[in-house]
């Protein structure tokens, strides 16, 4: 399989927000600054990599144990020590972003981008190389989605909305409107 294809296939064309629609709520709640989406979306890229890369491990075991059944409930347990991490750690390093974050960064554990990630990843059997290159993939995604979107929340600050749009009406049209955009790149990509 070749990897590139795989990268450009998940960030473009199966992005996980305008795509699979995985990941809606940190999507819209965290994307009314750049700044702040950009933050989110490298957070829950780190999460999608080192997620992708243990939950491989954790289905190898359960796989060679036989409690394949237990797949969701570990891989949860996973993602939920990861983003504790990633908390901790940010809110070390860049306490102003971890403000900034505020209720989103812990739902990132509940985010369904990543289990949804990790769930693929063990659906069509990808070795450790293509479930790393799948979820930082996804991550990019994630993180290019957002943080266009929250330009464009940015500039419709600006601009002149009848009042029945302002808010989230507009914010959603332009969400439906962005997914139109990534439609464009369907079937760019055959994997």
């Amino acid at each position: 399989m070749n990897y590139i294809l795989l990268l450009l296939s998940i960030v473009l064309v199966n992005n996980v927000i305008t795509s699979q629609f995985l990941g809606i709520c940190p999507f819209l709640g965290v994307s009314k600054k750049v700044d702040t989406a950009a933050g989110m979306g490298a957070a829950v890229t780190f999460v999608l990599a080192l997620a992708s890369l243990i939950t491989y491990f954790v289905q190898m075991i359960l796989v060679k144990t036989g409690t394949e059944y237990l797949q969701t409930i570990a891989f949860i347990l996973v993602i939920a020590s990861i983003v504790q991490f990633v908390e901790m750690a940010l809110k070390k390093m860049s306490p102003s972003l971890y403000q900034a974050l505020g209720v989103y960064l812990p739902l990132i554990t509940t985010n369904c981008a990543v289990l949804g990630i990790a769930l693929v990843n063990v659906q069509n059997d990808y070795n450790i190389l293509q479930t790393l290159i799948n979820g930082v993939g996804a991550g990019l995604g994630f993180t290019l989605a957002i943080v266009l979107f929250a330009g464009i929340r940015e500039r419709l600050e600006l601009a002149d909305i009848p009042e029945a749009f302002k808010g989230y009406p507009i914010t959603l049209i332009s969400a439906a409107l962005m997914s139109i955009a990534f439609l464009g790149f369907t079937g760019l990509i055959k994997l």
